[in-house]
């Protein structure tokens, strides 16, 4: 950054703007990348009430909650969502009024 000098000029100082370069790299990609939104095994809910709540919430066909239930149930965890940050908020705070354990994370 330059300053022009009052003293020679005769005016209050001045600040002269920089050239700023773009950032290079993937620097914008890690800002779009989605959050996602993960339901967790638990040892409480039916698996048939499970695959009800992913249907209502999601809109989710029978066969695609059901899909996700058992991803839940035999690897422990499903990814149910996905999207902005906000969005996965909400999911998240539905899951959780329906007695799910639920967390969102940033995809890689």
């Amino acid at each position: 950054m330059r300053v022009r000098s009052a003293e020679t000029s005769g005016a209050p100082a001045e600040v002269m703007p920089e050239k700023v370069d773009e950032p290079v790299g993937g620097e914008k990609d890690v800002a779009d990348r989605p959050w996602l939104v993960i339901v967790w095994n638990d040892p409480i809910n039916l698996m048939t009430y499970v695959t009800y709540v992913f249907q209502k919430l999601f809109g989710y066909s029978r066969d695609r909650a059901t899909k996700l239930m058992l991803d839940v149930h035999n690897r422990g965890r499903a990814v149910v969502s996905s999207g902005p940050r906000e969005r996965a908020e909400l999911d998240v705070f539905r899951l959780h009024e329906h007695g799910l354990w639920a967390t969102m994370e940033k995809s890689e």
